[in-house]
């Protein structure tokens, strides 16, 4: 396990109250997508990386899939193993230490979890390569990743370096008995170049690039006026 992360006191603080936020009420929406374009069906395993309290899991499971979702925070794995369904399963483990080997049908990161909060540390290529090495070759994945046109052009007050494509944000969130704490956010933040790069680099073809919303899920052609990319790929075999 990779040591200590900066997200973890936040996600202890909010606890539950994490699902009280708008972007977490679109989650049956952006299942269905997801279903749809990874071409998923009853019985195939789903790894779901930076599950958070397992709201996309815990919907998957309820199709019929077999899902094991894996977070940095153990306040987080604790609210989705309470209320999991059969067929979700859960663990406390850092994206940066995935050691899975060819055992998914489909692994899917959404909602800037394990991608964007981890990789604002440079750790990008560490956590695509584990989600890489998990898939099954023709195994599918599922990718939301902050849009670093969106940042520029539409966050007032935004502080975005443009050297590393990480944003800074001071903000406050809530626990679940109304306490508030200031905290700071660093996101890492991407072109659709960017992702296609970051894609090839470890042996995923990318299928589709598409501007998402929480919620809005679908095939939009990437665009400078929307918040995220969803990144769709495909595991291709090992090079010769």
């Amino acid at each position: 396990m990779t040591g200590h992360h900066w997200f973890e006191p936040l996600a202890e603080h909010m606890g539950e109250a994490y699902l009280r936020y708008s972007f977490t009420k679109g989650t049956v929406q952006e299942v269905d997508h997801i279903v749809e374009a990874l071409g998923l069906s009853t019985g195939d395993r789903v790894l779901d990386v930076g599950c958070g309290p397992g709201r996309h899991a815990h919907e998957l499971a309820r199709r019929g899939m077999v899902v094991h979702g894996i977070d940095i925070s153990q306040p987080f794995i604790d609210l989705a193993v309470r209320d999991a369904p059969d067929g979700a399963t859960f663990e406390r483990l850092d994206a940066r230490s995935l050691a899975f080997d060819a055992e998914f049908d489909a692994v899917i990161c959404l909602c800037q979890g394990a991608f964007g909060l981890m990789t604002a540390n440079g750790d990008d290529d560490v956590v695509v390569d584990g989600m890489s090495r998990a898939l099954k070759p023709g195994g599918r994945l599922a990718l939301s990743a902050f849009s670093a046109y969106f940042v520029v052009k539409h966050w007032e007050g935004a502080e975005f370096d443009a050297d590393t494509g990480v944003n800074h944000e001071r903000t406050e969130v809530r626990s679940e008995s109304g306490e508030s704490l200031d905290v700071d956010l660093w996101t890492g933040c991407y072109t659709p170049r960017e992702l296609r790069m970051l894609a090839d680099r470890h042996r995923l073809s990318v299928d589709r690039i598409s501007s998402v919303e929480p919620g809005a899920y679908g095939n939009d052609e990437p665009s400078v006026d929307t918040a995220e990319f969803l990144v769709l790929a495909t595991r291709v075999a090992e090079r010769a």
